[in-house]
């Protein structure tokens, strides 16, 4: 399968290549202009392109549609519009997985299946309206045949692609890292692959929004790799609803609840709609919103989440150092980075962010705005940022129809609150404790001798200490992560009572 999709693959880029040599070409013969038209053309070709290449391509064109440092703003337009419907295949070519996983008597599970009509026709699976025995109404999700062989053999084609720019272009692959990626859409990608995963996805999910008022994921009935069967919910896609059919109240609910449970998930469980489109949010007038299609999920540590948050904070303050501060937390400059231009970029750019409502401001545009910024300053960025900055586009997308007036800085200051107390709730708990005391413990076994002495000189009270911030931040550089941060605030917290004992000393002193 490899070396025939790889045949394949080259094949079809191979033509692209050469259909848009002879353009070029073409184009210089007569003097036309390359701009505009002609942009436009490629972007468009290399669109389908992809598109006939099947689902994994379709994932890193859509990635790519979220990263204007490595695409133009051409190729951005077009490429956002990648979808993954296909035309209907015969309900035939999917019975042998409902006999695989469902048995050869899985005819007696159903009193009806709408076979004529499918409710999706996506390239990795189909889904019908369907009945139980017992008369529950369902959705039907059968994978289609032979496509997970075909993914992993695109993922293992994609992985020696990277390998090789990466030794070829070091100092691209440097901030980029594409192999990373390319890792991130593989492990979005897993649960289309395994139903039985996005089936857990999904109960998490559900237990995640009970507490919303207007918003709820439907229950996972039964599910094995390649069935999926699950509760069928009324109404139709956020993006052909009216409006004017829902209450003031159901439309500022239903958009304030999807952001408010999105904020959470990215903060709090870490655990991500990856691709929240129109198309996988239903609602109808009188009825909870439900988020559905939990196959795409995005996953981040405690650290990135963290960092996300001080970004979006520093957005909702008005405040450009901090939110460049937060973002390159979020990764790491490289040797060649320009930290202050970055942060001049950001000054020029959070204002135009602070109070802005989604009829003024696409969020998620703007954080892959800020993504541009930090690639070309020289600054790596996680690539799960990509991710998020997808699934916040696609959000606000979605409620945009319904609610377009709402504004999502003001959403995320009131969750803010919510978020910060739960943190503060883990950050405090006893088991995060004795992790951070580890930590700073292991961490501080790698400070070289002279930020140890620090330590030492302030434990005897010996406040004439002088601080050079760029060796103590190379000091600290060669910590982890995790404590690097843990030393800076241990060694706050030791400055801080430094600084009163010999205050107390000094007014003892004088009386």
């Amino acid at each position: 399968m490899t070396n025939g999709r790889a045949r394949q693959v080259v094949h079809t880029f191979g033509a692209l290549l050469a259909r848009e040599s002879a353009n070029a070409l073409a184009r210089h013969t007569l003097h036309r202009d390359s701009t505009g038209a002609g942009a436009e053309h490629r972007a468009h070709h290399l669109r389908q392109t992809l598109e006939s290449l099947g689902p994994f391509y379709i994932k890193v064109g859509q990635i790519l549609s979220t990263r204007p440092d490595l695409v133009s703003e051409t190729v951005i337009a077009e490429l956002a519009k990648l979808h993954d419907q296909v035309s209907p295949a015969p309900f035939s070519d999917f019975e042998p997985a409902l006999t695989r996983d469902l048995g050869p008597r899985w005819p007696a599970v159903f009193r009806d299946i709408d076979t004529d009509s499918p409710l999706g026709t996506a390239s990795l699976a189909q889904v019908y309206r369907a009945v139980l025995a017992d008369g529950t109404p369902v959705a039907l999700k059968i994978q289609r045949p032979g496509i997970q062989p075909l993914v992993e053999a695109d993922m293992a084609l994609l992985k020696k692609a990277a390998r090789f720019i990466g030794r070829r272009a070091p100092r691209f692959n440097a901030v980029v890292d594409i192999n990373a990626m390319l890792g991130v859409v593989f492990d979005t990608m897993r649960p289309e692959l395994d139903f039985t995963l996005e089936a857990r996805n999904m109960n998490q999910a559900r237990e995640h929004t009970a507490d919303f008022k207007y918003l709820a994921v439907p229950a996972a009935l039964t599910a094995t790799p390649k069935v999926l069967i699950q509760s069928l919910v009324p109404g139709c896609s956020i993006a052909d609803a009216r409006p004017e059919d829902f209450t003031a109240d159901e439309r500022q609910g239903i958009s304030r609840d999807l952001l408010a449970f999105m904020y959470r998930s990215y903060f709090l469980t870490r655990t991500f709609h990856a691709d929240p489109h129109p198309g996988n949010i239903i609602v109808h007038p009188g009825h909870r919103a439900h988020l559905i299609d939990w196959g795409m999920v995005g996953r981040i540590d405690r650290p990135l989440s963290t960092s996300v948050l001080l970004v979006l904070l520093g957005l909702a303050q008005n405040d450009g150092t901090a939110t460049a501060k937060a973002w390159i937390e979020m990764g790491h400059a490289t040797q060649w980075a320009a930290i202050t231009d970055f942060i001049e970029d950001m000054a020029a750019l959070v204002p135009q962010v602070a109070a802005a409502s989604l009829e003024e401001l696409n969020f998620g545009i703007t954080l892959t705005t800020v993504l541009q910024h930090s690639t070309k300053r020289g600054i790596k960025t996680s690539p799960m940022v990509s991710v998020l900055g997808k699934s916040f586009a696609n959000l606000e997308g979605s409620i945009r129809n319904l609610c377009p007036e709402l504004s999502i800085i003001d959403v995320f200051e009131e969750e803010f609150r919510h978020i910060t107390f739960a943190l503060a709730t883990e950050a405090l708990s006893e088991k995060q404790a004795a992790r951070n005391v580890l930590e700073l413990l292991l961490g501080s076994t790698a400070v070289p001798q002279q930020t140890r002495s620090i330590i030492r000189d302030l434990s005897n009270r010996e406040l004439t200490v002088q601080v050079n911030q760029v060796a103590m931040d190379r000091a600290l550089g060669q910590l982890p992560l995790d404590g690097h941060r843990s030393l800076r605030n241990a060694l706050a917290v030791l400055l801080f009572f430094a600084w009163q004992r010999r205050r107390r000393h000094l007014r003892g002193a004088r009386t």
